[in-house]
């Protein structure tokens, strides 16, 4: 929506200037988006008088000048015709920047005579084409401000043009005077009256009209008229400056009125040339068929339904839309038909959209327009078509009934108060909504009938907080509902997945977000791709299933980075994965990868392959920083997407897993198309066992004054046996007392036989109450030897 400063002025009386205009309009919820204010490219241009004029002595056609400007007595060299001595110019000064030929001007030489500014003509200040001469003023004082010349004598051309956004439920601010409406309930300026006197008809309307039961829902009221006698040309200076500053191209004054309504006050009106209507105007539904060439030239085929104005001949209108071109007016025409009616908004909006057309009447038609001001409407445009193009106007014709859209709402001030967070006294509520036009009855407010988007008791609410400014919002703390402490918010797996994400990013890992489907080959890998995860609508066949583990979305996430030329990856991810299709059929891991080197290749050497034991550490930290148990158990059966040989799972049982980590299978690693080497790690959260007392600080570090023992053993073992199954054995003997167990030697040799093995262990035996004594530590030896002759089948080495 697009106005004038001017024609805003028009409506509001007001000394506020355009910056505070343009503020309120965005505060009010009009947002600006645009401002093109001529005055501020000519601020620097000045007044002057050509005080002498001579010939140039090198140069033909130019001419020496002597101009009285505000800063003295200036030279300036000048090629136009109309150079001479007496006329009063507009000066640039050395400085000022010219917008019609983009340069700065500067003091300069012309065939070796300095020259101190330029005089200018109107295309080079961008006010016209005309470049036949320098401009003459008929009037003005030296050293004056070109601009205020402008303001005075000729304002269109500093009239500042702003371009608001109207959201769709504000129809009432497609209308000058509604935005005006809205300024002066915020307290810029007042509301100027622009009272309609009706205007009595002479004779009657030899058109009539009438409205088919079948269209009555599309338009409920039709006022018209005949205005006889008119002359047609060219609309007044002011008319078609408005007009053009907005956009708009001034045709002629019977169509130049209906527009300049349109933006105006909002009411669209259409003029038929009242000598090309056959008979009378009837307002029907299309049966389908129907063609018309409207005013923009192009032929329409109306489908059923659409609403159509009719004469005798055939379809003359698209009502709400559209005119037709063969009752258009023209520079002939001298007896006018002049229509105002109500359309409805969904019916309109509908035959726009299935005919493409979009027109300034549609726009408006299909928000809602002011109801109540048709007949007004077609009295203002009446008097103005009298006052520019003369004629004589018949009585006025009706079809049709006004709606009624009439309703009020209970203005509850406390509560508006309470939603809005300021304190608004109640008077000054009531005076914002009378000064918006709503009608207070008590505590009830009358909706105006230019405001369909008032349709409650909320509405009311929003109206009083846009015109109070929501800027004036003061930022309170909410009051604690008790003196204590306030309660966590975050539950212990919410910290805990926190904590984890926070420790993994610090282990140098990214964070990806992956989507929660893949395609059903890829969750077969890793143990899904069944009926119960698959999805009955996917939204592409390459999600056809809910992830049974994270790793897939990681795998994918690297091979897509590895084809890019990025082969060294730390990649993490905290999120649900899907053992089946239920609620509750879910649970919440934390998995990391590494791929390729530890880091870019050196002149140290340091940079190496990742390997399991990376991620074993990697993963250890983040238990720790969890809260996981310090003593827990490394088991070798893992997963089949997991090395069968490079590979573990951490766990505090059999059946009590916390993690797994290891070196990813090569066939995995092949059809998920991701280059080796590759390591991962998963975590359970939640699988972690919660501490017994809940506590915001650590416990106390806990040393014992005794001193600890280390005994080794070394065993005889099948050459097939693994050290983690001797060490978890060792381990279990006394969980109370051994405090750590540790490979620390392996021999195979042909004196142990064929098939064997030596492995050698410590065992750390740390006392917890008193000092252990020699048989106290045989017992425990003792049963170490049994527990792992039992789990391995070992001989103690002797």
């Amino acid at each position: 929506m697009k106005f004038t400063l001017s024609w805003l002025k028009s409506h509001l009386d007001t000394s506020a200037t355009l910056d505070e205009i343009l503020y309120a309009l965005t505060d009010l919820g009009l947002e600006v988006e645009g401002v093109e204010n001529p005055a501020e490219k000519l601020g620097a241009f000045t007044i002057g008088k050509v005080l002498t004029a001579e010939k140039h002595p090198d140069a033909d056609k130019l001419n020496v000048c002597k101009v009285a400007t505000d800063e003295g007595e200036l030279q300036i060299i000048c090629g136009a015709p109309n150079a001479r001595a007496g006329i009063t110019v507009v000066v640039a000064k050395p400085g000022t920047y010219v917008p019609g030929i983009d340069i700065t001007i500067n003091v300069g030489k012309i065939r070796g005579i300095e020259s101190y500014g330029m005089m200018c003509s109107e295309r080079e200040m961008e006010l016209s084409d005309e470049h036949n001469g320098i401009i003459e003023l008929p009037s003005g004082e030296v050293g004056q401000k070109f601009t205020d010349w402008l303001a005075e004598n000729d304002p269109a051309k500093v009239d500042p043009v702003i371009e608001i956004a109207i959201t769709p439920n504000r129809p009432d601010a497609l209308g000058v005077r509604g935005i005006a409406l809205d300024l002066a309930a915020r307290g810029l300026g007042t509301l100027k009256p622009a009272p309609v006197t009706p205007v009595a008809g002479t004779f009657p309307s030899p058109i009539t009209v009438s409205i088919d039961d079948d269209a009555l829902a599309g338009c409920p009221v039709f006022y018209g008229r005949v205005i006889k006698g008119v002359k047609n040309g060219p609309s007044p200076a002011w008319l078609q400056d408005y007009l053009r500053a907005i956009g708009l191209r001034p045709i002629s004054a019977l169509v130049d009125i209906t527009n300049f309504f349109t933006y105006d006050r909002n009411r669209p009106l259409h003029v038929f040339d009242a000598d090309k209507v056959a008979g009378n105007l009837r307002v029907h539904a299309a049966q389908g068929g129907e063609t018309l060439v409207a005013l923009d030239d192009k032929e329409y085929t109306l489908q059923p339904g659409m609403t159509a104005i009719s004469d005798d001949n055939g379809v003359e209108s698209i009502a709400g839309v559209m005119g037709g071109l063969p009752s258009g007016c023209t520079d002939e025409t001298t007896n006018v038909f002049l229509e105002a009616a109500f359309f409805d908004t969904v019916r309109t909006a509908l035959t726009g959209r299935a005919l493409k057309i979009n027109s300034d009447a549609r726009y408006r038609f299909e928000r809602g327009i002011d109801p109540a001001w048709t007949p007004e409407g077609l009295e203002a445009a009446t008097q103005m078509i009298l006052d520019l193009c003369c004629g004589e106007a018949s009585e006025v014709v009706m079809a049709g009934e006004m709606p009624d859209h009439s309703r009020a709402y209970k203005l509850d001030t406390e509560r508006c108060q309470s939603l809005v967070g300021m304190e608004i006294p109640a008077e000054t509520q009531r005076a914002t909504l009378e000064a918006l036009g709503f009608v207070m009855e008590g505590d009830m407010a009358h909706v105006p009938s230019w405001r369909p988007d008032v349709l409650g008791e909320a509405d009311l609410v929003e109206e009083v907080a846009r015109i109070a400014s929501l800027t004036k919002l003061v930022g309170k703390p909410l009051r604690r509902t008790s003196d204590a402490l306030p309660k966590q918010i975050l539950t212990p797996m919410q910290k805990r997945e926190s904590i984890g994400r926070r420790t993994a990013a610090g282990l140098g890992y990214n964070e990806c977000v992956t989507y929660s489907f893949i395609d059903g080959k890829q969750a077969a890998l890793f143990g899904g791709g069944t009926d119960a995860t698959r999805l009955e609508n996917p939204i592409s066949s390459e999600m056809s299933h809910m992830r049974p583990d994270l790793l897939p979305g990681l795998l994918a996430a690297a091979s897509r980075n590895q084809a890019r030329g990025f082969g060294d990856l730390a990649l993490f991810e905290c999120g649900p994965a899907f053992h089946g299709g239920e609620p509750g059929e879910q649970h919440t891991q934390i998995t990391g990868v590494l791929i390729g080197r530890t880091g870019p290749k050196n002149t140290h050497g340091s940079s190496r392959p990742v390997d399991v034991f990376d991620a074993k550490a990697d993963v250890e930290a983040i238990l720790s920083a969890i809260g996981a148990p310090a003593k827990v158990q490394i088991m070798r059966d893992t997963a089949e997407w997991f090395h069968p040989g490079r590979s573990g799972r951490i766990c505090l049982g059999p059946k009590k897993t916390l993690a797994v980590f290891g070196e990813l299978h090569p066939k995995v690693l092949d059809a998920m198309d991701v280059k080796g080497p590759a390591v991962a790690f998963t975590i359970w959260p939640a699988e972690i066992p919660l501490p017994r007392k809940a506590a915001t600080t650590r416990p106390a570090l806990k040393v014992s004054d005794l001193q600890a023992v280390e005994r080794d053993f070394a065993f005889v073992v099948d050459a097939s046996v693994e050290a983690l199954t001797l060490v978890n054995a060792a381990a279990g003997a006394d969980k109370a007392l051994i405090e750590e167990v540790r490979v620390f030697d392996e021999f195979i040799g042909s004196s142990l036989g064929e098939g064997k093995k030596s492995l050698a262990i410590t065992v750390r035996i740390q006392p917890i109450e008193t000092t252990l004594k020699e048989k106290d530590l045989e017992a425990i030896s003792t049963k170490i030897v049994e527990k792992v002759q039992k789990a391995t089948g070992a001989t103690l080495r002797g």
